[in-house]
């Protein structure tokens, strides 16, 4: 019986997780990643009580978007209501302020709103795997192209090089008080292989839990062999001792070491990263937050058999705008979960249960 093959829609912290997963650890099922603009997330919890103290109610909410310098609530009235970034930053997740990467660098195709007009996305072709899907998604009628304006890629670098600009300083900050930043120490491959090969999770929890340096991935709760690791209480906890000599929780996750296989400092130091071409995109026959192309590539991917599912992040029934994970095997199930959430999810939880 064949494996099933995904794609995944994440995060540049997810990305990266699902490239060190890809890299490290054994029949890892996500073949096409496409990785979404981030400035940084939120604490669901934060985000709740920041929400309350505007008089909103996320029960109330249609659309979350970060624009202009501000956290924009749009509610189902039709009505807007505006948060100040500087503001709305008291809510973020303090994991987000040592990263490096706004434009998902190790991912077949970056996807967001900066450098293109209203309605249309950004398109960041990085593989050839990557333009692949999107040559055929736009023959297929999925999605319109054209050239990105030369104003809108200057934006988007400037932007990408601030982010990269900004949190350097603070790994710097909290380096210089002894809090080391660990995936910021990027070494060469057959290092990192040894450096790490003892490291288990009491050391994942030493060196990026117990630190705030989680993403809330679930890398770790996915890779780990032995289905010893939940995600409680908002954080990985481990239950029972780790077998001798396996250290896959460390290998997957993205804010321990860092080969240089993975990210070099060459191609850290550009704004963008590596990549093949830019281009603004939208997706006439789908509705999205910014163009609906992120969604129209993944119904693509899976109605034509590229992959037999996508790993989304959806909105739970109870708790308004609460991300969680989900396995989407249907195009209609994609679309459905469309649209940023803004706030950490344990996206890999879902390749666990699928195995289950």
């Amino acid at each position: 019986m064949s494996k099933s093959r995904y794609a995944m829609a994440g995060t540049p912290c997810q990305i990266t997780a699902a490239a060190l997963m890809e890299n490290y650890t054994e029949e890892f099922p996500v073949e096409i990643k496409i990785g979404l603009f981030c400035m940084e997330n939120f604490s669901y919890t934060y985000l709740s009580q920041l929400a309350m103290e505007e008089g909103v109610d996320l029960a109330d909410v249609s659309e979350c978007r970060i624009e202009k310098g501000k956290l924009w609530f749009r509610l189902n009235d039709g009505s807007t209501v505006a948060v100040p970034l500087e503001r709305a930053r008291s809510a973020m997740r303090k994991s987000c302020a040592v990263c490096m990467d706004f434009a998902s660098e190790q991912s077949d195709i970056s996807v967001g709103s900066v450098g293109s007009p209203e309605g249309w996305s950004t398109i960041i072709i990085r593989t050839d795997k990557g333009l692949e899907l999107v040559e055929k998604a736009r023959k297929a009628g999925y999605i319109e192209t054209e050239p990105i304006k030369d104003s809108g890629l200057r934006l988007l670098e400037k932007l990408a090089a601030g982010k990269k600009e900004e949190n350097l300083e603070e790994i710097k900050m909290r380096e210089s008080v002894a809090r080391p930043v660990m995936y910021w120490r990027v070494m060469p491959d057959d290092e990192y292989t040894e450096e790490v090969k003892d490291y288990q999770f009491d050391d994942l929890r030493s060196d990026v839990i117990d630190v705030g340096a989680c993403v809330l991935c679930g890398a770790c709760l996915a890779s780990c062999p032995e289905d010893m690791i939940g995600i409680e209480d908002r954080k990985p906890e481990v239950r029972g001792e780790c077998p001798p000599g396996c250290n896959i929780c460390y290998l997957a996750c993205p804010r321990t070491y860092v080969p240089d296989s993975i990210v070099s400092r060459e191609s850290a130091s550009e704004p963008l990263g590596e990549y093949m071409e830019v281009l603004s995109a939208r997706a006439p026959m789908f509705r999205g937050q910014d163009g609906g192309v992120a969604t129209a590539l993944l119904a693509f991917a899976v109605k034509e058999g590229m992959v037999d599912g996508a790993i989304v992040v959806d909105k739970e029934a109870e708790r308004p705008w609460k991300p969680v994970p989900k396995l989407a095997e249907d195009p209609e199930d994609i679309v459905g979960a469309a649209g940023t959430k803004y706030s950490a999810c344990p996206i890999f939880r879902v390749l666990k249960e699928e195995g289950d």
